[in-house]
C-alpha cells in the first residue's frame, strides 16, 4: 500500500518561506506595512474559506445563519460569519463520535492526522486534531517565538508541560527540537516526574531555560531552595504564561532569571508572545487573525477595551480548520507600533466564562494572583470557591496560603481595592490548596471551584 509519510505530505521548504524564522522573520515584518499584511492575510483567508466549506461542521453552522459561499468575498467580510466555542465542538463530538465532524478527516485518502485532547480545565477534555502542515506551522510559531526571545542552540530547556493525551507537552517538545536546536528535557508535571527529581535533572543537565505554566515553575524554585541546589542551577530564561500575574515574583524565585510571557490555546496553538523588549505580546498575524469582541454583543470592542479573543487560524487549512473560534479568554490591544508590524495585546487577563458577577461587579479569579504576589508572608497559591444561596445570590470565598503573620483583614482590604468588590478571605497553611487546585497534576491549576450547582 502506497501513501505519503508525515513529512512527505506537505512542502517543508515552502512552509519555511511562508513562515520565516530567525533574522529573516524580523527583517520581513519590520519592513512590512499594515496594508501589505492585510493583503497577505486576505489571501490566506480565502483559501481557508474554501476548505471550510468542505467541512460538515461549518456547512451546518454557517447554513443555520443563512450564509452561502458567495456571501464571504474576503477577510473584510469575516464579521458576517458566526463565532463558535468549545460547547459547539463538544456537541459535534456527541453527535458524531468519537472525533466529531469539524476536522474534515475524509476517507482513506486523508493526510496523516495527529490526535490529542485539551487538559479539561473548564470541563470534559476536548478532541484536538492536526494535519502535518498545520501541526508543523504551529510548532514553528513556538520555536520562532522562543528564538526571538533569546533561546539559542546552547540552551538546555526543561519543560513542565504535561504529556499523555494532552497536547501541550508534545507540541512544545516538537517546537524546540524541530526549530531551535536546543537540548530538550521533557520532565512534564509533578505527577510525571516528582518535583525533587525535576530540580535534580536541572542540576545534572545544566538547564538554562524553563518552559511551562509559571504556577508550578515557581513551586519548583521552592523545591530547589529546600534541596540547596541553587549553587548548581543557573536558569537564565523562563518562558511561561504570566497573564495577569507579576513576572517579578517568578524571576525572584529563580534568582533573577528573565521571564517571558506568551499566549495560546489547544485549538489554535501559539497566538501571541513577547519579543525581546517584553513590551506586550505580539499577535502572530502572519498565521492568525485575532478579533477582540464584546462579551455580551460579540461586536468589536473600542480600541484599548477588553474583549473575548476570537481567533481564526489562517494557516490551518488541512485538518480541523479554525474559523472564528471564541477562546473566552479576555485581553485588550495595546496602542502604538512595536518592533515589528504585528499588533500587540496585553496578554491573558482572565476567562469570560469564569468571570463572576458579584453585586454588579465583574470579577476574574485569575486577577487575584497579581494582588497577592511579592509578599513574603504568602506563597502565592490560592483557590476561589463560588456558591449561591437560596435567594440566588452568589458569593465567593478565596482561600490563600499563608506562611504565617498575615493580617486577614488587611489582605481582604487589598483584594477589595483591587477587585472593586468585597470577598471573603480564608487563610490556609502552605500546600493546603494543592488538593483543590491540583497544581502537581495539572498543566493549569484550578483557581475557581464552582459550587453553585445546576
Amino acid at each position: 500500500m502506497t501513501f505519503p509519510t508525515y513529512f512527505e505530505s506537505f512542502d517543508g521548504d515552502a512552509m519555511l518561506t511562508d513562515f520565516p524564522v530567525g533574522d529573516e522573520f524580523i527583517a520581513r515584518y519590520q519592513a512590512m506595512s499594515r496594508d501589505e499584511l492585510f493583503a497577505m492575510q486576505d489571501g490566506q483567508f480565502r483559501r481557508l474559506m474554501n476548505r471550510g466549506w468542505q467541512i460538515p461542521f461549518y456547512e451546518r453552522l454557517w447554513g443555520r445563519h443563512g450564509i452561502e459561499p458567495g456571501d464571504i468575498s474576503g477577510l473584510e467580510d469575516i464579521g458576517k460569519l458566526p463565532i463558535y466555542d468549545k460547547s459547539d465542538l463538544m456537541a459535534s463530538i456527541d453527535e458524531h463520535p468519537p472525533f466529531g465532524d469539524f476536522a474534515g478527516l475524509g476517507g482513506a485518502d486523508r493526510p496523516p492526522s495527529i490526535l490529542h485532547t485539551t487538559s479539561g480545565t473548564t470541563g470534559k477534555p476536548q478532541v484536538l486534531m492536526f494535519g502535518p502542515r498545520g501541526r508543523e506551522v504551529g510548532n514553528l510559531l513556538v520555536g520562532r517565538m522562543y528564538r526571538w526571545m533569546g533561546l539559542t542552540p546552547d540552551d538546555v530547556v526543561h519543560s513542565v508541560y504535561g504529556h499523555g493525551m494532552i497536547n501541550g507537552g508534545h507540541y512544545i517538545r516538537e517546537a524546540v527540537t524541530h526549530y531551535t536546536n536546543s537540548i530538550f528535557l521533557s520532565a512534564g508535571t509533578g505527577i510525571e516526574t516528582r518535583s525533587v527529581s525535576q530540580v535534580q535533572l536541572m542540576a545534572d543537565f545544566g538547564v538554562t531555560c524553563l518552559v511551562g505554566f509559571v504556577d508550578y515553575i515557581r513551586k519548583l524554585a521552592g523545591t530547589a531552595e529546600e534541596m540547596s541546589l541553587f549553587d548548581r542551577i543557573t536558569i537564565r530564561m523562563i518562558i511561561g504564561h504570566l497573564g495577569a500575574e507579576d513576572r517579578k515574583a517568578t524571576e525572584d524565585a529563580w534568582h533573577g532569571a528573565k521571564a517571558y510571557d506568551w499566549y495560546g490555546v489547544g485549538d489554535t496553538g501559539a497566538i501571541a508572545g513577547e519579543g525581546p523588549e517584553r513590551d506586550g505580546l505580539y499577535v502572530w498575524e502572519d498565521a492568525h487573525y485575532l478579533e477582540l469582541l464584546d462579551l455580551d454583543s460579540s461586536q468589536p470592542v473600542a480600541p484599548g477595551a477588553t474583549g473575548d479573543m476570537v481567533v481564526t487560524c489562517l494557516y490551518k487549512d488541512d485538518i480541523a480548520p479554525c474559523i472564528r473560534f471564541n477562546t473566552h479568554d479576555v485581553s485588550h490591544e495595546l496602542a502604538g507600533r512595536g518592533e515589528i508590524v504585528f499588533k500587540r495585546i496585553a496578554g491573558f487577563k482572565g476567562r469570560s466564562d469564569n468571570m463572576v458577577k458579584l453585586r454588579g461587579i465583574n470579577v476574574f479569579p485569575h486577577a487575584i494572583g497579581a494582588l497577592i504576589e511579592n509578599r513574603e508572608d504568602l506563597t502565592g497559591e490560592y483557590v476561589c470557591h463560588l456558591r449561591r444561596d437560596r435567594n440566588q445570590r452568589d458569593s465567593m470565598v478565596v482561600t490563600i496560603e499563608s506562611r504565617g503573620g498575615t493580617d486577614k483583614d488587611e489582605l481582604a482590604a487589598i483584594l477589595r481595592q483591587g477587585l472593586g468588590v468585597e470577598i471573603d478571605v480564608r487563610l490556609a497553611s502552605p500546600g493546603e490548596t494543592g488538593a483543590a487546585t491540583q497544581i502537581d497534576r495539572r498543566q493549569k491549576p484550578l483557581r475557581l471551584i464552582d459550587k453553585r450547582g445546576p
